[in-house]
């Protein structure tokens, strides 16, 4: 049976590395329906509670949540931005939580990072793990790959055999979650 699978690049970045890794992470499952959002194309202003009162929320936020509700499971790959969240997936991920209180429907979720530093955007993903496991409680697995570009190769994904083996073993148990 077909699964659908929402995955994005929690970045705004036009060559995204963290898109790149959440892209072949969900074309690794073989009966996934892949829907890759681009944050870009979700670009709202900035939330406030006074914006919201006077303007209501976004239908851009309903746009983005309707993709999260009507898929089977999540992919999501964190940009590191001063170890944390990059602001444009933290001002969706505001708006889109201020629409209902189950921001994920509780559906499996991989959540990875990457970067091009020897950490692999580290800091972020236990941010995000630690935050979502107190929203959602399906299936979470995380992987982090570090120095980007030494690891991976868009023509064969992640290179690094060990990397890829821990890689794997998360991704195995997500697909037995969908």
């Amino acid at each position: 049976m077909t699964k659908k699978i929402v995955t994005f690049g929690a970045s705004n970045s036009k060559n995204s590395i963290n898109s790149k890794l959440a892209y072949f992470t969900a074309n690794q499952i073989s009966v996934a329906k892949v829907k890759l959002l681009d944050l870009n194309d979700f670009e709202m202003h900035i939330f406030s509670i006074d914006r919201e009162i006077e303007s209501g929320i976004p239908s851009l936020a309903y746009d983005f949540k309707e993709h999260i509700k009507y898929s089977d499971g999540i992919i999501i790959s964190f940009a590191e931005h001063n170890g944390a969240y990059s602001a444009a997936f933290k001002n969706i991920f505001d708006w889109i939580s201020r629409i209902e209180k189950d921001i994920w429907f509780n559906r499996p979720m991989f959540l990875l990072a990457t970067s091009p530093g020897k950490h692999g955007g580290k800091s972020v993903l236990d941010i995000a793990v630690n935050k979502f496991r107190r929203m959602n409680t399906n299936t979470i697995v995380s992987f982090s790959l570090p120095s980007f570009s030494n690891n991976f190769s868009e023509e064969e994904g992640i290179t690094d055999k060990t990397l890829f083996n821990k890689f794997k073993q998360q991704l195995d148990l997500f697909e037995l979650a969908l």
